[in-house]
């Protein structure tokens, strides 16, 4: 099977959306992604004759890749996912190294199986890089290697008139798999925790055994007692082949408890606003921000279409944790807001981190003052 171009197509749709900016991965979520596959060519090694280093070997055809993963975000950069694969090649042509001319093959190599993925985020570069996420990762798992009728004819004018020789390898072998992971994530600002994503896969096995079928059909003889006849020799043994993969992927990403989109600059003021305070390292309402919110929901009045609810931090503790945090002080406003009559559709939720502090301190100080959601009704 050619590999199919037509998936880019669909990778180039679904990147018109409007793209917004990033926030750091919190919770469980799912990914997918089709792209192009190349699995490097390989030398047939093993017990037989013709079988030793260099004598046959097979190069391929660009194939495909699919892949689907669940994870789990840590909220700090850190991913943790399970991962399904799926990878097709074509043979592209015969090496035979008895002969020392190369000729058309046949057959099919398939790989598929499992891995565990850690994934690292870098958060901290998603602001310069205009809302981009870049990230790395390896993983680990568990491989099944398929041969499919690969093999091949004796190359022309290197077997005697009238023979016929040829080799033919199958099986289904599985093995160790590790990889390797180089991505970036733009999320789709229509849709939160969506993200379009784009990767770089190397995918490597510790080897895999095959069945090798050697098959020579002499030149006819005549015989007076039974005429025509032909010796078939068939000879059957094991082989070593190699599986590694590079791989370009185009795909998505959904992360199930994803909040509103996060800007990365700190808001113009407005002409009302409220402050709520949170205790350190919490998200939590205390009594008095439920009164704080209760009268900005009270003096929303008709002229307001829009609530602004910013979340900031103090700057103890690590910078992507806090900014996770941010966002979670200022959903939790917001459903306060929504629970005492405010349209959902007027709030739009922001979270900051550690920028725009109301006090400035020195990094991993305590300061009551910048831990705190900001009402802006415009």
């Amino acid at each position: 099977m050619k590999f199919n171009r037509s998936m880019f197509a669909v990778a180039a749709f679904l990147a018109f959306p409007l793209l917004a900016k990033s926030q750091p991965v919190s919770g469980p979520y799912i990914a997918g992604g089709l792209g192009a596959n190349w699995l490097l060519g390989t030398d047939i090694t093993g017990s037989n004759e013709y079988a030793s280093p260099s004598k046959i070997g097979y190069d391929f055809d660009v194939g495909y890749v699919g892949v689907l993963s669940l994870g789990w975000g840590f909220g700090n950069g850190l991913r943790l996912e399970i991962e399904g694969s799926y990878r097709s090649n074509e043979v592209a042509k015969k090496n035979d190294g008895v002969a020392g001319v190369s000729g058309p093959g046949n057959g099919t190599v398939l790989s598929y199986g499992m891995m565990g993925n850690i994934i690292y985020d870098f958060n901290s570069l998603t602001s310069s890089l205009g809302g981009i996420t870049p990230y790395i990762g390896a993983g680990a798992g568990y491989i099944w290697n398929k041969y499919e009728a690969v093999g091949g004819p004796c190359p022309p004018g290197f077997c005697p008139e009238y023979e016929e020789v040829s080799y033919n390898y199958n099986g289904t072998s599985g093995a160790f798999a590790y990889q390797f992971i180089v991505g970036a994530a733009l999320p789709i600002s229509n849709v939160p925790g969506l993200s379009l994503t784009a990767e770089y896969r190397f995918l490597g096995t510790l080897g895999h055994r095959m069945n090798g079928v050697y098959t020579h059909k002499s030149a006819p003889l005549w015989d007076p007692d039974s005429g025509w006849t032909q010796e078939l020799d068939v000879d059957r043994f094991k082989v070593d082949v190699d599986n590694l993969n590079h791989s370009l992927l185009v795909g998505l990403r959904y992360v199930f408890n994803a909040a509103p989109t996060v800007a990365s600059v700190v808001p113009v003021a407005a002409s009302r606003s409220y402050v709520v305070f949170f205790d350190w390292g919490r998200s939590d309402l205390t009594d008095r921000a439920r009164q704080v919110i209760g009268e900005a929901a009270t003096s929303r009045g008709s002229s307001v279409t829009r609530i602004e609810v910013n979340g900031f931090t103090d700057r103890s503790g690590p910078t992507d944790y806090n900014m996770q945090l941010s966002i979670r002080r200022a959903n939790a406003v917001a459903a306060e807001l929504v629970r005492r009559g405010v349209p959902r559709n007027e709030i739009v939720t922001r979270g900051f981190g550690e920028e725009g502090n109301l006090v400035s301190t020195a990094d991993g100080v305590r300061e009551p003052q910048n831990r705190r959601v900001e009402i802006v009704l415009k």
